[in-house]
């Protein structure tokens, strides 16, 4: 397996945690509201936990992806999802504009990865 390879594979798994740690910002943003200001016991545990999950997996990540663009990735994924799923589970509105503008953001992180990747680095 050649150094290129390596770094591939590395910045795939990089990528994976930062996903990860995604999906654990939305669960924590989540729990947040779910515990009314961390008074409701369960809710509270779960926000904790949430919390710690995504600080882990962005740490992990961001020992290979520069902070700009992980922390960037990582916002985008926990706002996203947690307007999406606020909507769905928690009967939150969510109108066509705010649609539109979580759109412009997850096309900015597709852009985002798209840009990290190994071909385009070395066309640049």
């Amino acid at each position: 397996m050649t150094a290129t390879d390596q770094k591939s594979l590395g910045n795939g798994r990089a990528w994976a945690m930062l996903l990860l740690a995604g999906v654990f910002e939305i669960g924590y943003a989540l729990s947040v509201g779910g515990s009314q200001a961390f008074t409701v016991p369960s809710w509270s545990i779960a926000a904790l936990v949430f919390f710690l999950l995504t600080l882990y997996f962005l740490s992990g990540a961001l020992r290979s992806i520069d902070v700009g663009i992980g922390y960037a990735v990582w916002a985008g994924i926990g706002s996203v999802g947690a307007a999406v799923f606020g909507s769905v589970l928690l009967d939150q509105p969510l109108t066509i504009a705010q649609t539109f503008w979580l759109a412009v953001i997850i096309a900015g992180v597709v852009w985002l990865k798209l840009a990290d990747s190994i071909k385009l680095q070395g066309r640049a």
